[in-house]
């Protein structure tokens, strides 16, 4: 039977047997035997003494102990008195804690409470409240164009009235279209240009710049397969696949109806655009036939590209969309599905000479749907339905319609995101919340330091590169540094020109944007460059960089707050971060990734947690998919392991503890509840790729796995939550 881990039990009072043992000694000491009365006294004496010097002792210890571990009384801010409301309204405590302690913290009336998605919700409202506020902002300044845009994008009636005209001046741009007009034919790589690098819409394939997969430091522009409006999947019945191109063909004959467009036309247009789309999803490769092939990428420069998919006016094309990056023939490039280009280029010269007013159709209609967020709510409406139906046939749950002012703030949010975040910043994480979050990830990194000095299963070698690495580790928290130097927002938008139409407005910030895209890449930067807005509700570690982030909409209420009990803060944020820190040591547990550790030690401790994992199947929970979610797993165990120890330790060392108010919960079971809540995760919250478990797991599985939180949650033997073995990998 595996061992309890000593690190997570309640901290107790100091031994009294060597005091004990001391003063028996002292009562059996030579001088006691002697005959003399002087021997006598001495020896009554220094028992009197050393009585008074023990009770003295003990009496300090019982207060010092009392006063650390006892409650210092209720938190009775604000921010604790709203904790508590969501604790009640988001649980269920009619559930048997020791049994489902998921439903006992996320398990409200017919549904599960979903705290990361209401957290993200909250951010999006502070924002929306920030913009919502107008202030004197400095002309032609990041804040003004922001707050410009923002008011564009609410003023639904403005967008209403101008109808589907901005749209249809797009299209006479690009040369129009036969379906309801007048069409002045354009070069093909004409048009395909002016799609990539003006409008942003990639028909055929897709291409951005990004770092270099087998060099992370080295920008590389990548060409990758097209992303296709309906959800089609290799593997998909072809029922399903007849009825999702049948909902498709409905939404194109909507938006050529809605462009002005003779129906009979609009539905032989929009039939041969499915047709392009089909055989385009033909050409695809699986990621897993690539991989097994050992083609996941190809570098090939331009020329090369050029000669294999000669349709495409590969210089041209890239070089408009990527301005002002300089390229050349010789620009290298990664592929991902060399063949499929092959096969694309094939077709699109194929229609060029036989079709070529049936390809421009089905450009058009592609960048109709991308452009639909800006346009008028007939074509949003369109958009909508599309989107439900095509939910249904693959059975995903419906998405309910944001309202608009959410739409409003997500797209200011991507267009002014260096603005929007010095706003948020300044207003959400100021610099007592931010000391507070650091004070809290030092002591999970210190208590992390600990505990990798007593893995058995590493060597001495391998424990003193793992503390090296954990030291080294760099943080960004709250929000990137350069994002709050004001001189820097102004200089980023002075390309953005604001109307006359909404469409135009997102279009000309679309492109800049991009610009600034490419000009991030290209200078050399001293820092790591985020990969999400400071408002986002998620943490992550870069490997090439060797960075753990923490986004100040992360570190909010219900999971971080400078005023909270510690049992909070360090059951939520505190897991959170131990889980990142963790993911330093990924490669460890892969096979052949610590040559130098205990080879059986590691196996042993990996395997008893895949049978731990494994058990939660016959509980009616989803079951252990050691492919898909073990490393998460296993960090989520970890991470709750050394939050607790680094809870525990700062009880130690600071005195006393508050509770949160009328709540019948004590510090250790507020901690417990706290790490809880923040895997209080609904099914629609879980990536489509399934890294990580779902709620019920996350919480079910680190819990069980703690017998800190039997004890105080008195769990008798056996049951879900106190089994008879744990795992101790971490």
């Amino acid at each position: 039977m595996e061992g309890e881990d000593k690190s997570e039990e309640e901290p107790r009072e100091p031994s009294r047997g060597p005091r004990m043992r001391t003063l028996q000694s002292q009562e059996n000491s030579p001088e006691e035997r002697l005959p003399t009365e002087w021997s006598r006294l001495g020896a009554m004496a220094r028992r009197a003494l050393m009585t008074v010097l023990l009770l003295s002792l003990l009496l300090a210890a019982s207060v010092f102990l009392l006063y650390t571990f006892q409650n210092c009384g209720s938190c009775e801010t604000p921010e604790c008195w709203e904790l508590r409301a969501l604790y009640l309204a988001s649980g269920n405590s009619k559930v048997d804690p020791c049994t489902d302690f998921f439903s006992f913290a996320c398990g409200k009336a017919n549904e599960t409470s979903d705290s990361v998605q209401a957290l993200a919700e909250e951010n999006k409202r502070r924002l929306w409240r920030i913009l919502e506020a107008q202030g004197p902002w400095h002309p032609g300044s990041g804040e003004e164009k922001a707050f410009q845009f923002y008011n564009s994008c609410m003023d639904t009636h403005a967008i209403e009235a101008a109808g589907a005209g901005p749209l249809r001046q797009v299209i006479e741009e690009l040369g129009g279209w036969s379906i309801s007009g007048n069409w002045t034919s354009l070069e093909f790589n004409q048009t395909l240009t002016l799609l990539m690098s003006q409008y942003g819409h990639f028909p055929f394939f897709r291409t951005y710049l990004g770092p270099h997969p087998s060099s992370p430091h080295k920008p590389v522009i990548q060409i990758d397969q097209p992303e296709f409006d309906v959800p089609l999947k290799q593997e998909q019945e072809q029922k399903v696949s007849a009825q999702i191109f049948r909902e498709y063909l409905s939404y194109l004959n909507q938006l050529g109806t809605l462009l002005g467009g003779d129906p009979k036309k609009v539905q032989e247009h929009a039939s041969l655009s499915i047709s392009i789309t089909s055989r385009l999803f033909q050409f695809l490769r699986p990621l897993e036939q690539r991989q097994a092939q050992g083609k996941l990428f190809q570098t090939v420069t331009i020329d090369q590209l050029q000669e294999m998919a000669p349709a495409i006016d590969w210089l041209s094309c890239l070089q408009a969309t990527f301005a002002p990056m300089p390229l050349s023939p010789s620009q290298p490039l990664v592929v991902y599905d060399l063949e499929y280009l092959k096969d694309m280029s094939q077709l699109v010269e194929e229609l060029v000479l036989t079709q070529r007013d049936f390809l421009q159709s089905y450009m058009i209609l592609g960048l109709v749907g991308t452009l639909s967020p800006a346009l008028d709510s007939k074509f949003q409406d369109a958009r909508r339905e599309l989107s439900q139906k095509l939910r249904e046939l693959t059975e995903q749950p419906p998405v309910s319609a944001r309202p608009r002012w959410m739409q409003c703030v997500e797209e200011t949010g991507t267009f002014f995101q260096p603005t929007l975040a010095a706003l948020y910043v300044r207003e959400a994480f100021d610099w007592r919340t931010r000391s507070a979050a650091m004070e809290l990830f030092t002591a999970i990194r210190d208590t992390l330091v600990t505990r990798l000095r007593r893995l058995p299963w590493m060597n001495r070698e391998t424990q003193e590169e793992a503390q090296d690495k954990v030291t080294q580790l760099q943080v960004e928290m709250g929000a990137p540094e350069w994002v709050l130097e004001p001189e820097l927002a102004r200089q980023e938008y002075s390309d953005i020109q604001l109307g006359p139409s909404f469409l135009q407005s997102v279009l000309s910030c679309a492109r800049s944007l991009q610009a600034r895209t490419v000009r991030s890449f290209l200078q050399p930067l001293p820092h790591h460059r985020w990969k999400m807005s400071p408002w986002a509700v998620n943490a992550y570690y870069s490997i090439p960089d060797h960075v753990v982030v923490f986004p100040a909409g992360l570190l909010q209420p219900p999971f971080f707050h400078p005023g909270y009990p510690r049992a909070v803060n360090f059951g939520a944020a505190g897991s959170i971060m131990a889980h990142e820190l963790l993911h330093v040591f990924y490669k460890l547990l892969l096979p052949g990734g610590c040559p130098a550790c205990d080879t059986h030690a590691l196996q042993r401790e990996l395997q008893c947690l895949e049978r731990h994992y494994a058990a939660f199947s016959s509980h009616g929970r989803s079951s252990f998919n050691g492919s898909g979610t073990f490393l998460e797993n296993a960090a989520d165990v970890g991470g709750l392991a050394i939050a607790l120890q680094a809870y525990n330790q700062r009880l130690f060392w600071h005195y006393g503890e508050t509770t949160l108010p009328s709540l019948d919960l004590r510090p250790e079971q507020i901690f417990f509840r706290s790490y809880a809540q923040a895997m209080c995760r609904g099914h629609s919250s879980q990536d489509s790729q399934r890294t990580h478990s779902l709620g019920p797991l996350r919480v079910h599985g680190p819990l069980s796995n703690t017998p800190a939180f039997a004890r105080y949650f008195r769990c008798p033997r056996g049951t879900l939550l106190n089994p008879s073995s744990r795992c101790h990998l971490w």
